[in-house]
């Protein structure tokens, strides 16, 4: 299945039900008063995030969602029986947006909350509520009001603390699957994350979650390859970690290949762009020896940000900064 990120729906509450014109009318009571019960209210839409789900393939598939509508009230000051709520289990870390102003109706980033987002109509008043001292007989009813309606766009959002940032095939997939219990598709070939891969890392007492979208090229920013369709994702987390390919060992390649993810990420979202951002070497497993001395010349390139030489197959540097994550996780 392929992972579906984004999706429009309509949304309609439910209309809450008449009220009812009725008089008692009973042996030896000719003339009862007005005994119309009100309408049931209208259901609502509520939305709640869901574990099992990880994509709105659903809201894709269905894009109209009403929910029923509240009973008539009946005659004996019967009241109309109120519709149930209708509720929408969507992926946590989605987002619920009103198209028409581009607001934000709310953030789901928890199990437990609800939301309730297209409120159910009253349910209208039957004849027994106009009964006064002047007017015994009423004959006047409302009708149930109608439901709230909305055009919605459902925008899911992952939530990881970590996110991998690097071109195609900089090592982004073995890395997350050497640290975590993860295991996307790994292979030799542009592209081979298709979808945002979450795996949670942990490491002695504490734990963090680490997101992989699909590799950066030049042009992301202006829509070119698969990854600014999911640099969205990265946009909640704390920490961002730049893996980079050093297998050519040619410090200037390796130099260009950084700036040029620099760049997408700024042209993107400046704000994403000061997350807090660390460049990892990888496939020092290649020259170990070389590595160490590139990554001191990589260093001088980039002297405000943190450095890293790992392998993610043969693992080396692996702990030291796994620790480094753990602790920088525990401070924020």
């Amino acid at each position: 299945m392929s992972f579906i990120d984004e999706a429009s729906i309509e949304l309609i509450a439910g209309k809450g039900g008449n009220g009812c014109l009725s008089f008692r009318r009973e042996k030896f009571i000719p003339k009862g008063g007005p005994d119309g019960g009100d309408g049931g209210r209208g259901g609502s839409i509520i939305f709640q995030a869901e574990k099992s789900l990880t994509t709105l393939q659903d809201f894709k598939l269905q894009t109209r969602h009403q929910a029923k509508n509240g009973s008539n009230g009946q005659g004996r000051d019967k009241h109309g029986k109120d519709a149930p709520d209708t509720f929408l289990k969507v992926p946590i870390g989605t987002q619920i947006i009103n198209e028409e102003t581009d607001e934000i109706i709310c953030d789901i980033t928890s199990y437990e909350e609800i939301f309730e987002i297209a409120c159910g109509g009253k349910g209208g008043m039957g004849n027994a509520r106009f009964k006064s001292s002047t007017n015994r007989a009423p004959r006047k009813t409302t009708d149930g009001e109608k439901g709230e309606r909305l055009q919605v766009k459902l925008e899911l959002k992952v939530l990881a603390d970590v996110g991998l940032l690097g071109l195609p095939n900089a090592g982004k997939s073995t890395f997350i699957s050497s640290i975590s219990s993860a295991k996307p598709k790994i292979a030799d070939y542009p592209f081979t994350t298709l979808k945002p891969n979450l795996g949670v890392v942990k490491n002695n007492f504490s734990s963090f979650v680490v997101a992989d979208i699909p590799g950066l090229i030049s042009g992301a920013s202006s829509g070119a390859g698969l990854g600014f369709k999911f640099l969205k994702h990265l946009s909640r987390v704390k920490l961002l970690l730049h893996l980079v390919d050093i297998s050519v060992l040619d410090e200037n390649k390796i130099s260009q290949d950084i700036k040029k993810i620099e760049k997408e990420l700024e042209l993107y979202d400046s704000k994403l762009f000061k997350t807090d951002r660390w460049i990892v070497l990888n496939k020092n497993d290649i020259d170990y020896e070389k590595s160490k001395k590139l990554k001191k010349s990589i260093e001088s390139h980039f002297p405000k940000i943190k450095i890293y030489n790992i392998s993610s197959i043969s693992k080396n540097g692996i702990k030291e900064l796994v620790n480094d994550i753990s602790e920088w996780c525990l401070k924020k």
